[in-house]
């Protein structure tokens, strides 16, 4: 049986984390530290975040995002651009959500950031734009809520919370992200706005 790109990236974000919860020297080596970019020119670092997390909660509830919605969007993309055309948004949603992040704490030494968020939000989002009324079960709450209602909330949450900054989650990535998702499939396709503002008509 053929994997699908989205179990690939899956699997290897898994493996990857999952050495890294063992492996500190790991750890640090590939999560977004900006002085190694600044000053070491390790630009490597601005994809390898998305592949450690912090522990198995955060590993696990990214992957399942990701294996979700991935699973919507991959063929879609595949058609349009490859599936390898599918790796590199995914891959370059990572380097877009954090850049703004590594802009403002390029001079900070105390900084570090890690974890799939801001790719996985791409992807949610972009599939988000093919069907605003699918069904999402967002955990802790067992009611179902529509898609484009949760992505109203998630922006909302995370500007608020982004402003707050009172925890230790990058939402700035997850904003970033998810604005990505949004335009690169709005390039790719530009008639796909039309689809989505039908689907919320209709």
């Amino acid at each position: 049986m053929q994997l699908s790109v989205t179990v690939i990236l899956v699997l290897v974000t898994a493996l990857v984390s999952w050495r890294a919860f063992s492996d500190r020297a790991l750890l640090e080596r590939l999560l977004l530290w900006p002085p190694a970019i600044t000053r070491r020119h390790q630009y490597d670092r601005l994809v390898a975040y998305g592949f450690v997390h912090a522990d198995w909660s955060h590993l696990l509830f990214n992957m399942f995002t990701l294996w979700s919605f991935g699973s919507v969007v991959e063929p879609i993309f595949s058609a349009w651009i490859t599936p390898l055309g599918f790796v590199g948004f995914y891959l370059s949603a990572l380097v877009a959500s954090i850049l703004p992040t590594f802009i403002t704490q390029r001079n900070n030494p105390n900084y570090r950031s890690l974890g799939a968020s801001g790719g996985v939000s791409a992807v949610l989002f972009s599939a988000i734009l093919f069907d605003p009324w699918s069904k999402l079960i967002i955990f802790p709450i067992p009611v179902p809520i529509p898609a484009v209602l949760f992505a109203v909330l998630y922006v909302a949450y995370s500007v608020w919370m982004d402003r707050r900054g009172s925890d230790n989650v990058n939402h700035s990535a997850h904003l970033w992200g998810a604005a990505y998702g949004v335009v690169f499939t709005l390039v790719l396709r530009p008639r796909v706005l039309d689809h989505f503002l039908g689907q919320l008509q209709g």
